[in-house]
This record gives structure tokens, sequence and C-alpha cells, in this order.
């Protein structure tokens, strides 16, 4: 027993010491670039398969082939990757998702390369490099973790590399080369890739598939040092190596024997999604969804009449076998899933591979069961979108690059533990329904399919859930801001989404007439995600494209080009804007955003409310009230917003808010100002509802709304601006406002949008134009008009004239005193202290997370 235990220990130090090389590239890499690069696995791939073509294929000694492969192939691709794809990414200050879109894109590329190259099979003779035993490879993870840990804390190099995870522009302005800074780091995390790889390739399967996927799962150890300190990356990944041999001497009996054999098998699956879901995630909220569209626009019909055309050319012109040509509507409903998710939604998600794939077990094992075909395809489908709901709940509160590595470990996991596994999976078969055998019927019936599905999601895209969904992927707290319900909306989207893929992966199936674990692969998922972002992933037309693309590049005898293409594509999304995009297509004109009355400048801000300030008729703004009876018919009182006893406190001690107690006044303006660093903004962000007090209350008319999100307190009647602008660049200036009006108020007055827009001077064209390239003063004007729109009785401003000239602060001025003159409550955070003067009732004076100062 002794013996085994020892064994085992070392078996799983040889696999741990892997898994630690992984970790350190992952860390160094992103430490002195901020890139998640999910290609490591694939440069790894890309490594061994240089090493055993040098080796074994063309006679080199060993190690000459290992010197050439470790130190001039894998930091050359690093070099390459840095030059070619991360380092203009960095240049023009890309968010992290479209850097992590890149790496997919390179990932996607290596693969598709290396199945050109090489073939889709499986090799096994890949050289052995350091022997079989682990102290050695044991000894060389330490040796190597201990050296970088040197250069980093006591090198001049170490200096600059942390000078630049902090702040790369900063850094440059101190005289650091940042370029060098981040070459330096992807040439040594693509060396480390490489010998991860050539460490790994004599005992696993060396195939363009199975070993990058490997190496993505071990990301877990990198995960859990928090992509920062390389000795918990590699305690980690020693802990769950030896842990994950230990697991192979359990033998347990009954129906869980063989899912707990899986999971020992594929602790480090079980480990990434465990720390992707309860570890502080990777990236954050903010600038880390993917980006909107760049030209929104409608196709154009005729387009879409060419398509339908070709779509329709298998049902004359082929012959009797259409078995390539009945992948691509299925395929294409698969994708349609992610139009939904990452296109409309802006989430990175990179499981949807595992919904198509229980799709089509779903469909099998009803069918097995005796269910028929159409039926089962039917109830297949409601039982994904039920394990969408599972595996979205949660995750809908990750963000950014944290929700990617939920999303990629769920498939990989669903994939291992469910589609993989012959206790799930043994003796299924599936056919087609009955009378749809032939495969023109079949074709016929996908095509019908596929045309309800895209109504379905043109319907989405064009209502009210689908501008709430824009808006949640152009600025997430912008629309939570407006009353969008960001996790309800979150969960629709991906319960959608699993119900759209499964369906496309139960009629792919039966296209096959099989069930067939390797069509639903996690890497084709990440291949599917690339070709999506690739052709535009908010255009309806891309699953077409991109499902024809995929199933004719691939058909030939050239296996591989589809991922090489698409791979490129994604890995120069810097460069190359989505292909949909440089279709022609139907866009409104751009309207005149000068400064006369009818194009929505100051002008016409200015005539909306100088009638409001003095003696005529003030602005018709009417508000969200309490619903109870007032005596003698007047008005009902506005709810008060009053805050007692604020305090709070950052992580890292960092005390911002000392007992803060704020009562805000209907009918009166009343302002903030201070120094940068006063607790201002924090302050702000609690009555807002972004942030919540440690300690203190937060009270409207009396009632206690502390803990109540800022979409509901939107809800309530408590709306907000932003000090960086809150608009959403996808939709018009109409859209942002109804938008406010929709989410706003229960049952929103729809007059209330024709007024808000009149009050801002954006009723005339300006209304139709999208948000994206308008002037800084227009934008605040709408990101106001959206918050008024909603009919609040308070009105929290943050920074409101930043960025506008003296006259449309004036103008600004003018509309914030009418509305506050017509019984509105206003506070203003600003620093501009005529605008504070002109217009502020009631002036407090912040200092150190402290009120010091209150006067008129």
């Amino acid at each position: 027993m002794a013996s085994l235990t020892y064994e085992l220990t070392l078996a799983g130090l040889a696999v741990g010491s892997a898994a630690a090389l992984t970790g350190i590239g992952l860390v160094v890499t992103y430490r002195a670039t901020g890139v998640l690069n999910l290609a490591h696995g694939a440069v790894a791939m890309i490594c061994a398969y240089v090493l055993r073509q040098l080796a074994v294929g063309w006679g080199w000694p060993l190690p000459a082939a290992a010197l050439v492969t470790l130190l001039v192939v894998a930091p050359g691709i690093g070099l390459v990757l840095d030059l070619a794809v991360f380092r203009p990414l960095a240049r023009r200050e890309a968010n992290p998702a479209r850097s992590l879109v890149a790496s997919i894109g390179v990932f996607v590329l290596l693969v598709g390369a290396a199945v050109l190259l090489w073939g889709p099979g499986a090799r096994d003779d890949a050289p052995v490099l350091l022997g079989d035993d682990p102290w050695t490879q044991l000894g060389v993870v330490v040796a190597l973790a201990c050296l970088v840990g040197a250069v980093t804390r006591w090198t001049r190099f170490g200096r600059e590399l942390r000078a630049v995870v902090d702040n790369r522009p900063l850094a440059a302005l101190s005289g650091i080369d940042a370029d060098r800074v981040a070459a330096a780091g992807w040439a040594f995390g693509s060396f480390t890739a490489g010998l991860t790889g050539v460490l790994l390739a004599p005992y696993v399967r060396l195939d363009p598939y199975g070993l990058p996927l490997l190496v993505v799962e071990v990301i877990a150890v990198a995960v859990i040092a928090r992509m920062r300190s390389l000795p918990v990356a590699v305690a980690a990944a020693l802990a769950l190596g030896v842990a994950q041999a230990q697991l192979t001497r359990l033998h347990p009996e009954g129906w869980a024997g063989p899912l707990l054999q899986a999971v020992g098998a594929n602790l480090f699956v079980v480990a990434l999604l465990v720390a992707a879901l309860v570890l502080p995630g990777v990236g954050g909220k903010g600038r880390d969804a993917l980006p909107p569209p760049a030209r929104p626009g409608r196709v154009p019909g005729a387009v879409w009449l060419v398509t339908g055309v070709l779509f329709l050319l298998p049902l004359g012109f082929a012959g009797a076998d259409l078995h390539t040509a009945v992948q691509v509507p299925a395929l294409a409903v698969i994708l349609l899933s992610l139009v939904v998710v990452a296109g409309r939604g802006g989430q990175i998600a990179l499981g949807q591979a595992a919904y198509a794939g229980l799709g089509a077990l779903f469909t099998a094992l009803l069918t097995a069961g005796g269910v028929p075909g159409l039926p089962a395809l039917g109830l297949a489908v409601p039982l994904a979108g039920a394990v969408g709901l599972l595996t979205g709940w949660p995750a809908i509160r990750r963000h950014g690059l944290a929700l990617a590595l939920v999303t990629l470990a769920t498939g990989v996991a669903v994939s291992r533990f469910v589609l993989t596994q012959p206790y799930a999976t043994a003796g299924l078969s599936l056919g087609r329904p009955a009378g749809f055998s032939d495969d023109r019927a079949f074709y016929a019936l996908e095509l019908l399919v596929l045309a309800g599905c895209l109504a379905l999601v043109a319907a989405l895209r064009r209502g009210r859930t689908g501008r709430a969904l824009a808006a949640l992927r152009d600025h997430e707290p912008g629309a939570e801001a407006a009353g969008v319900p960001v996790p309800r909306l979150k969960l629709l989207a991906f319960v959608l989404g699993a119900a759209l893929a499964a369906l496309g992966g139960g009629l792919l199936g039966m296209g096959l007439r099989a069930f067939d674990p390797e069509a639903y692969d996690p890497v084709r998922g990440l291949l599917w995600f690339a070709a999506v972002l690739v052709l535009g992933a908010d255009s309806l037309l891309t699953p077409l494209a991109a499902a024809a693309l995929l199933t004719t590049l691939d058909a030939g005898g050239y296996a591989g080009t589809a991922a090489l293409v698409l791979g490129l594509l994604a890995a120069l999304t810097g460069r190359v804007p989505p292909l949909t995009s440089l279709l022609p297509s139907r866009t409104r004109p751009p309207a005149d955003v000068g400064g006369g009355t009818a194009s929505g400048g100051p002008a016409a801000l200015s005539a909306g409310v100088t009638a409001g300030a003095g003696d005529g008729p003030r602005p018709a703004v009417r508000r969200a009230r309490p619903h109870r009876p007032a005596p003698d018919g007047a008005p009902p009182p506005v709810p008060r917003l009053h805050a007692r006893d604020l305090t709070l406190t950052y992580p890292g001690g960092v005390t911002a808010l000392t007992g803060v107690t704020l009562d805000l006044a209907p009918s009166r303006v009343t302002a903030l100002v201070g120094p940068n660093g006063a607790g201002k903004s924090t302050l702000f962000d609690c009555l807002a509802g972004t942030l919540r007090p440690h300690e203190g209350r937060i009270t409207l008319d009396g009632a206690d709304i502390t803990h109540r999100s800022a979409h509901a307190r939107t809800r309530l009647g408590i709306a907000r601006t932003f000090q960086r602008l809150a608009v959403f660049p996808s939709l018009t200036v109409e859209e942002n406002v109804r938008l406010g009006a929709e989410r706003g108020h229960p049952g929103g007055d729809p007059a209330a949008v024709e007024r808000s827009l009149r009050l801002l001077g954006l009723a005339g064209p300006v209304r139709h134009a999208t948000a994206t390239d308008l002037p800084t003063g227009t934008l605040r004007r709408v990101e106001l008009a959206r918050a008024l729109a909603g009919q609040p009785h308070t009105l929290l401003l943050d920074e409101p004239a930043a960025g506008l000239d003296a006259a449309e602060t004036a103008a600004l001025a003018r509309a914030l005193a009418a509305l506050a003159a017509d019984g509105l409550t206003v506070l203003v955070v600003e620093h501009d202290p005529d605008l504070v003067a002109g217009i502020a009732h009631t002036v407090h004076t912040m200092e150190g997370g402290r009120i010091v100062g209150a006067g008129p």
C-alpha cells in the first residue's frame, strides 16, 4: 500500500510539474501584459509537434532539437504574437475582452495550422525530454520559479515589470520601455508553454485538439494564484496533480462510481470551475464586455434575398446526398445562440458547444425511451434551457475574463463528465424524425426551424428586451442606472442561448444520424465563438455565413482550413473589422448636431428651459410620486432621500466615508464639493446603489433602501448620471431615452420620451442618430434626458458639466434650475465653482471622507 501511494505521488508530481509550468507562464504573461493567454495550450502543442518533427521526423539529436524548440521556436512564437497581435491592441488601449478574443483567435489559428501540417490524428511517438523521473521535472519547475521570483524582486527589469503592471501609460512616461517588458513577458510565457508541451506530449495524446485543451484545463492553477503569486500557482499545481493521482485508487460501485472516477481523472477541470466561480475574478466590471458593433445598420433586403436563394439551392440542384448541406442550418441555429449571448448581450460565452451536445444527448435519450423524434427534440430544448439556468445562475455576477473562464470551465466539465462518459452515452444512436429520413425533406425541415429562430431573435433585438441587452453590452453600470435588472437579463440571455444551442445540436445529431461527442468538443466551441466574432456578433447574417464557411471549408481534403482562416482574422481583431460590417447596409444618414435649434444644439436646450427659469410656464416634467392620497387634491409630497452615519472602507484599509449624514430636500439643488479623494464619488455611489456602506442607513421617506440595488433604486424614482459618459453607442438617441422611460418607471408614460427629448433639445433630426460619434455636449444631454424619461423624483448628477463648453454649461444650469423649481430633488457633484454658485441652494464640502461644512 505504501509503495502504491509513493508511485501515485510520483505520477502526480509529474503532472503537477507540467501544470506548474503552465501557471508560471500564464502569471508572468499576465503580469507583463495584462492578457489572459488562452492560446498557451496551443503554443505548447505546436512546440511538442516541432520537437517531434525535428527529433523523430528529421532525425536530429534530441538535445539539439530541444534547444532549437525551447530557445528559438517557443520564444519566437511569443515575440511574433506580441508584435503582430497584442502590441497593437495595447497601443490602442483595447479592453480586456478584445485581448481575450485575440488570444482565442491565436488558439484557433494554431490548432488549424497543426491540423493542416500534421493531420488531425494522434501521435504516440513524441520523444521523452527529461526521462521518467518526476523529481527532475519538479526540480526544473522549482528552479524556474525561484529564478523568476529573484528577477522580479531584485533586478531593474523586475522593477520595470512591476511598474508596467501597475500603470503602463505612467511607466512609459517615466522612460520605461513598456513594449520591451511586454515582449520579454511573451517570450518567457511561450518558453514555459513549449516546455510544458514537450514534457506532457509523451504521456498524453499528442494531437491538435487534446493537448491544447488539457493545458487550458490547468489554467486553474493560475486562477487560484489570482494571476499574481508564483508560489501559490506552483503549490496548487503540485497539490492538484498529487490529489488527482491518488483519486485513481478509488473504485466505488453503484451508479455514482463512473461519475466519481471521471471527477478523479479531471480534477483540474473541477478546480478551474470552482476557482472561476468562487475566487475574486480576473478582470473586473467595466470595460471587459465585448464591444458594440462598429457600424450598426440594417442588412439590405437584396443581401437577404441572395442568402435565401443560396440556402435553397441544395433543394433544387444538389443530388440526393446532402450530407454536408444538412449540417449548415443546424450549425447556424447553434451560432445564433452566440448572437443572443455574445452579440447582443456582450457576454464572453465559450461553452455553447456543451449545450449543443446536451441537446443532442437529451434527444437521443428521449428517442431511445420511445418518444418520437420531433417531440423528443422539442422536450430536449427546455431541458437544456434548464441546465443553462442552473449553470448560468452562479455565473451571471461574474464579469469579463472571469465570466469567460466560468463558461469555458462549464463547457469542458460537461464534455468531460457527461458527453464523453460511457455511463451517459453508451449504446446511444440518433435517427431522424419519421417522414424526414430523406436528406431533402430533413434539410427543408431545418430551413423552417432556422427561419423561425431568426424571426424570434430579430423580434428580440428590435424590442424592449433587445434594447436592454444592447445597453447591458454597451455600458453595464449605465444599464443598471437606467433601471435594467442586469442579473435577470443576463440569465435570460444565457437560458435562451442554451435553448437555441440545444435545438441546433439536436438537429445536427439528427442530420448526421449519430450522437458524436467530438462534434461538440470544447475546442469546437472556441472555433464557433471566433467565427461569430470575426463576422460580426450582432448581425443575423453572421450565423448563416459562419455555418456555411465552417462546413464547406473543411468539407474537402484540407481539414483545419476554417480554423486557420477564422483564427487569423480573430487574432487580428484590433485591425480587421467584422466582415459583415463591410457589406452595404441601410443606415440613417448622420444628423447635423451643430448649434441650431432643430439639430438639438445649445440654442435648442436654452429655448427648452428658459420659460421654466422665469415667470412663464415651467417645463412639463412629470415625476414618479408615491401613490398615496394628498389633502385638498394637492400633489403628493416628493419622497425625501436621507443618508445617516455612512461609513465605508475599501479593501486594503482605506476609509472613504466616516459617519457621513446627508439630507436631500425637494425643490432644491444640493451640491457636493471638495478635493479629489474627499469621498464625494463614494458617497454619490452609495446613494445611487452602486456601493453599499459598511455602516449606516439610507432611507427614502423613512423606508430603508440601504441594500437595494442600483436598478431597484431607479425604479423607486432615484435617477443618476455618470462622470464618464454612460450612453449606449449602438442605440440611437431616441432609443437611449426610450430605455430610460421603459426601465426607469413601471408602466412608463410614453409621452415622457417626447417631453425629455424636447426639454433637452434632442427632438430634431439628432434623435435618429446613433450615439457612437456624437459630440460630448450632445451625449451629456442624452444621458440627462434618459434619466428624466424615467420620471424620477430625485436626480443625482456626477460631474454633469465635464466636457461641456461655456454655452453648454450655461444651458445646463438653466435646465437644472428649472427642474428644481418644478419640484425635483437634485444632487450635484461638481468641480466647476461657477456652476455650483449659480444653481446650488445648499453646498456641502467634503474632506477626508467627512462633510466638514455646509452653507447656502
